[in-house]
């Protein structure tokens, strides 16, 4: 089975609230065997327009990832980060094999 990674970008608007996001969620990632491959609220927009925050997030498998986004324990943590982004997407992608 092949790993999954979503592909996060979004803008904070509330960086205090924001705040209570990441340590809380990086718990439950651990729960999927997830990890985060990349962060960053300094990213380099090589073309289109960039988001404040893009992030990497790798996942043993595409079930595994949605049963994360799906968990009840996660809902909270979306709430949070629904209330204190904008512009979000995030995208579902499996990993490449040749």
């Amino acid at each position: 089975m092949a790993a999954a990674y979503y592909i996060n970008s979004y803008d904070i608007v509330d960086m205090e609230l924001f705040s209570q996001y990441p340590p809380a969620v990086m718990t439950l990632l651990e729960k999927y065997g997830a990890s985060v491959v990349a962060s960053d609220l300094a990213g380099v927009a090589v073309e289109g327009s960039p988001r404040m925050m893009n992030a990497i997030i790798r996942f043993p498998s595409p079930e595994a990832a949605l049963q994360c986004y799906e968990d009840p324990e996660y809902q909270p943590l979306k709430a949070i980060r629904l209330k204190a982004v904008r512009n979000c997407t995030m995208v579902l992608v499996q990993a490449f094999t040749s």
